[in-house]
This record gives C-alpha cells, sequence and structure tokens, in this order.
C-alpha cells in the first residue's frame, strides 16, 4: 500500500501541475479586467505542442536535445520520493534535502548548458542570469532546511512533516517563521516568478528562464514547458507540506491517502492563487536587484538556523 502512495501523488503532480498554471493566469486575467483563457488552456497548449515535431537549431549537439528530458526527470524523481501526500512511503530514505535540492541544480544546470549549446547571445544570457539566480537561491534552501532538521536531528523531509504534524506550535516558532520567509523568496526565485523573472514575458533585457528556450520547439518545447509547471507544483507543495502539514497521510489506508489528496491539492490552489495575485500589484525587479533580494532571504535563512541552536 505505501507503493500505491507514490503512485498516486506522482500521477497527481503531473495532472494538477498545468491546472496549477492555468489557475494562477486565471486570477491574474480577473484581477487585470480580463476573461482569461480558461483553467485548463495550458494542457490544451501541452497537448498542440506535443503534436508538432521538435527542431534543433544548427550546431547544437545532443546536450540541447537532452536537457528537457533531464529537468522532467530530476523534477518526477522529486515528485516521487517527497512527501506531498504520503509521509509513508518506500522511497522515504531517499527523500533528503540534499538530495532534493541536488536534483532541483541537476535541472537548472541542464536547462543552462542546452542554452549555451545553441550558441545564441539569449541562450547565454538566459544561462549566465539562471546559473547567478541558483547559485544564491540554493545555499537559502539548505540553510533553511537545516534551521527545520534541527529540531528532528534528520535531514529527511518526511521526518520534518511528521514532526511538524506532531508539534504544530512548533510551527509557530521563530526559527520556523523565519526560515519560512526565506523559503518563500527562494520558491519565487527557482520557479522563475516575479518579482525575480516574467514568464509571460519576451522582452530581451528582463528574460531568464525565456531566454533558455527560446531555440525549442514542438514536443521539446512541451516537456519544457510541463517541466517548468511541474517544478512550481512541488516548490509550492513542498513549502506547504513542511510549514502547513496537516492534512497529509501518515498511513498508507485509502482514507488517509484521500485526504492528503485534497489537502495537497488545497494548499497549493491557495497558494498560486496568492502567488498570482501578489504579481499583480508587483513589477518585475531590475537584475542587479535581484541579488539583492535573495541575499535578503539568504540573511533569513542564517536567522533560522542560529534561532533554532539557541532554542535548542
Amino acid at each position: 500500500m505505501s507503493t500505491l502512495g507514490v503512485v498516486v501523488q506522482v500521477v497527481l503532480l503531473i495532472v494538477v501541475a498545468p491546472y496549477l498554471v492555468g489557475v494562477m493566469r486565471q486570477v491574474r486575467a480577473r484581477l487585470e479586467g480580463r476573461a482569461g483563457a480558461g483553467v485548463g488552456q495550458p494542457w490544451r497548449d501541452l497537448r498542440k505542442l506535443f503534436r508538432k515535431e521538435p527542431m534543433s537549431p544548427a550546431g547544437s549537439s545532443w546536450v540541447f536535445v537532452a536537457a528537457p528530458a533531464v529537468l522532467v526527470a530530476s523534477t518526477l524523481v522529486i515528485a516521487a520520493v517527497s512527501p506531498f501526500v504520503a509521509t509513508v512511503s518506500p522511497l522515504d530514505g531517499t527523500a533528503d534535502l540534499f538530495a532534493v535540492v541536488a536534483l532541483l541544480l541537476l535541472g537548472t544546470v541542464a536547462l543552462a548548458l542546452a542554452g549555451l549549446d545553441t550558441g545564441t547571445a539569449f541562450g547565454g544570457m538566459g544561462a549566465s542570469r539562471e546559473m547567478t539566480v541558483a547559485a544564491l537561491a540554493e545555499p537559502t534552501i539548505l540553510l533553511a532546511g537545516f534551521a527545520l532538521s534541527a529540531r528532528v536531528g534528520s535531514t529527511n523531509l518526511s521526518a520534518i512533516v511528521e514532526r511538524g504534524q506532531q508539534s504544530p506550535g512548533a510551527v509557530l516558532s521563530p526559527a520556523t517563521l523565519l526560515a519560512a520567509v526565506a523559503l518563500a523568496v527562494v520558491v519565487v526565485a527557482e520557479a522563475g516568478r516575479l518579482p525575480v523573472d516574467n514568464p509571460s514575458t519576451h522582452l530581451e533585457l528582463t528574460m531568464i528562464h525565456e531566454a533558455m528556450v527560446l531555440e525549442y520547439a514542438g514536443r521539446d518545447l512541451a516537456l519544457v514547458e510541463f517541466a517548468s509547471a511541474l517544478r512550481l507544483t512541488v516548490l509550492l507543495g513542498l513549502w506547504a507540506n513542511l510549514f502547513l502539514p496537516w492534512g497529509i497521510a501518515t498511513t498508507a489506508s485509502a482514507p488517509a491517502l484521500l485526504l492528503g489528496v485534497v489537502a495537497f491539492v488545497a494548499k497549493v490552489a491557495v497558494l498560486g492563487a496568492v502567488l498570482a495575485a501578489g504579481e499583480v500589484f508587483m513589477a518585475k525587479l531590475r537584475l542587479f536587484r535581484v541579488p539583492e533580494l535573495l541575499a535578503g532571504s539568504f540573511l533569513f535563512g542564517v536567522l533560522a538556523v542560529s534561532s533554532s541552536f539557541f532554542l535548542a
């Protein structure tokens, strides 16, 4: 039955990810006074792209072709091992903070190498900016994770989530609140959302993620867009379960898994709607201001670690 939980959450994230993007676009459209294309539009776009033939720019190598598959595969592994629906899993031993951060970085590096492989100015520019953001964001994830793991004595994500369920008061501790702020900024940066990046822009002066994928088309572009939506869902889901762990299943029974599915969908939908609503009233930061924002999140991570060891 524990294997069923892994299958359920992987299938759930695959299905929910494009709909989450659709919900966020719809929220933005309504707040901006537009009708919007509907919540299911991202799935329709993916279906159309999967029917088209992929194309590779002249001079590119296997790195360009393999990057979308690596990006999707690394994100799916995170979806399988992390506690999104249930904390009981045969893969529980691999649900480690270091492993998840490494998989996130693997996808980032693969896409950055693909941007460089095209040999275009936009690809190189986007890859350089993406690695700058990653270099500043990844240490913050580790620091926030250390702050949460100090009260558990383990960097295992399932153990951290279970401890949050058992001790609800710990969620309101200074260390946890500081870690929540630090990780919230990192989630925005890693997902390529405002104010760090604008996923709907094609202005060359501001592009980060879009600059790396300009040369993709057809099925390859569909994989990249799907991976981007899945990555956003994974990041929001991790934040929700680390700091709002209620509802996640601790057993492999069918009612517990059903409650875990409902709780996960509700939490991710609310977080996505809040993020989309905030983007309506937020402008993109100038590029040289982004390191300042991420340095601020790193400082919150340092304070979280200091608070956790001081209180311990």
